[in-house]
């Protein structure tokens, strides 16, 4: 199981807007990286939106928001359109980066699992957050602990 303290592991996946997302590259950022179950379900569109409408608070704690799920970039491109949310969501169809991160399965293995990392500047990870309900203590959660990070 992944621990706080340890580097996040490398990735690559795609944007809603079809470019290269490569974790490597966001070094000299902190990021919240937020894996969710589906696009358009109840909570999933509560936490999206709540992390959309706390963007700016994110940005100035300088950090940027990633959500990733199974979903398809059509899908995800429809998710963002919808509730006009302002950070990418990465499509991570096969499932191989939610493996990477160990992110568990929920309710007796029929979901796929809710877990936020913050991952500071330096890509090394300093929270995570495992828990299915309450999808809007996600961002709330990770607020606090970017509030503690040097910006």
């Amino acid at each position: 199981m992944l621990q706080v303290g340890q580097p996040a592991p490398d990735f690559t996946l795609t944007t809603t807007t079809g470019e290269t997302f490569r974790l490597a590259d966001q070094r000299g950022r902190h990021l919240v990286l937020y894996f969710y179950p589906k696009d358009d379900t109840p909570g999933c569109t509560a936490e999206a939106c709540s992390f959309r409408d706390q963007y700016e608070d994110f940005k100035d704690l300088g950090a940027e928001v990633i959500g990733i799920s199974s979903d398809s970039e059509a899908s995800h491109q429809k998710f963002t359109q919808k509730h006009r949310l302002p950070f990418e969501l990465l499509a991570d169809t096969d499932g191989k980066v939610r493996k990477l991160y160990e992110v568990p399965r929920a309710l007796l293995g029929l979901l796929p699992g809710r877990v936020t990392f913050v991952i500071d500047k330096n890509g090394i990870i300093q929270y995570i957050f495992n828990s299915l309900s309450g999808a809007t203590d996600h961002v709330s959660n990770a607020k606090k602990v970017l509030e503690g990070l040097p910006a």
